[in-house]
C-alpha cells in the first residue's frame, strides 16, 4: 500500500466492528474494505459488497470464490431507497470509503444506510481530504469533513469519533438512531 492512500484494515477497527457483524460496504470497487471488514467480522460474520459497476463485482465475486471468503457481491445502487437490494435493519454497520465524493443523490443514500442499518448501527465514513495534485478526486468533488459530518448529523446520525485515515483521508465514525 502507498502511505499516500488510506489503510483500509486500521480503519475498519475504528467502526468497533466485531466477530460475527453483518457489514455493508457501499460503492465497495475494489473491495479493499470489504476483504479487510471480513477479517474482523469472521466466519460467523456477513460482508455485503456493493456497487453499481458489474465489472469490479465480477472479479471481487471470483476472488472472494478463490480465497473461501464470505464475500456477497451485490449489483445496487447506494443512491436510491431499496437500491441495495438488503432487507430492512439487518447490518451492524455499513463502510462508505472513498465513494462519498461520487455520490450525487446524497438524500437516497442516507435514506438508504438508515433503511439497512440496526438502530444503533454503525457507519464508517472515509473521504479524500484534497484533491492532492491530481490523485484524489477534482476539487469541486471533494466532500469536506465538516460537510460529511454536516450531511449525517442532518439525517439523523450520531457522531461519535473523528479520526485521521491516512495521509489524504479523513475518517468519521457515526451511529444510526
Amino acid at each position: 500500500m502507498s502511505a499516500s492512500f488510506s489503510d483500509p484494515q486500521h480503519n475498519v477497527l475504528q467502526a468497533g466492528l466485531r466477530e460475527g457483524m453483518r457489514v455493508a460496504d457501499f460503492g465497495t470497487g475494489t473491495g479493499q474494505y470489504a476483504r479487510s471488514a471480513l477479517g474482523v467480522v469472521g466466519p460467523e460474520g456477513r460482508v455485503y459488497a456493493i456497487d453499481v459497476q458489474e465489472d469490479v463485482l465480477k472479479h471481487l465475486a471470483l476472488d472472494a470464490r478463490e480465497h473461501h471468503r464470505s464475500i456477497e457481491t451485490i449489483w445496487g445502487d447506494i443512491e436510491k431507497p431499496g437500491g441495495t437490494h438488503l432487507r430492512d435493519r439487518t447490518v451492524d454497520a455499513v463502510i462508505l470509503a472513498n465513494t462519498l465524493f461520487q455520490v450525487e443523490r446524497r438524500a437516497g443514500l442516507t435514506t438508504e444506510i438508515l433503511r439497512v442499518l440496526k438502530p444503533g448501527g454503525r457507519l464508517l465514513v472515509v473521504d479524500w481530504t484534497g484533491s492532492h495534485g491530481g490523485m484524489g478526486p477534482a476539487p469541486h468533488y471533494v466532500v469536506h469533513e465538516r460537510d460529511a459530518e454536516a450531511l449525517f448529523t442532518e439525517a439523523g446520525f450520531h457522531k461519535e469519533k473523528a479520526f485521521s485515515a491516512g495521509p489524504h483521508h479523513y475518517g468519521i465514525v457515526f451511529v444510526a438512531p
